[in-house]
């Protein structure tokens, strides 16, 4: 939504917009209040479900969380927490290319630095799989392909 808005006020600078420039407004309006219940929902169920995600992945690999003998659990923790909190912002705010600019492709770059691509590939995954448990279909399709985004950039 931000980019769109800012995209728009380049393109219309000394003009009114069109309709069609401003759809993606009125679809953003429109699609406001099950953004706003599903963030809610999500944020109710955070820790729940970073639970799930994790006792999931302990009974995968019980070593998919450690480095030789270093136990990387409680890191795991809080970069999975920010990524699902940044996550649910964007999906609320609806601007999946922000966040992919301003965070995903940074965040990307630690990840490979730490060649960590196969325990965010399965996080990921079943993070996506744990948060469809909590949701309606029509929710799950706001949230979905933002999670979708984080397993690929960050499991890749």
């Amino acid at each position: 939504m931000l980019t769109q808005l800012r995209s728009l006020s380049f393109a219309v600078d000394g003009r009114y917009a069109s309709d069609g420039e401003l759809e993606f407004m009125n679809r953003y309006l429109q699609s406001f209040d099950l953004r706003l219940s599903t963030y809610q929902k999500l944020q109710a169920a955070e820790v729940e479900i970073i639970n799930e995600v994790e006792s999931t992945l302990k009974s995968l690999d019980p070593h998919l969380l450690m480095r030789g003998t270093e136990d990387f659990q409680t890191k795991w923790r809080s970069d999975t927490v920010r990524v699902f909190r940044l996550s649910l912002l964007t999906m609320l705010l609806d601007d999946p290319d922000r966040y992919q600019e301003r965070f995903l492709l940074w965040f990307q770059t630690l990840m490979r630095a730490f060649k960590t691509q196969r325990s965010c590939e399965v996080t990921y995954r079943v993070l996506l799989e744990t948060v469809k448990k909590h949701l309606t279909g029509e929710e799950a399709s706001l949230i979905c392909p933002i999670l979708e985004l984080n397993r690929t950039m960050l499991g890749t």
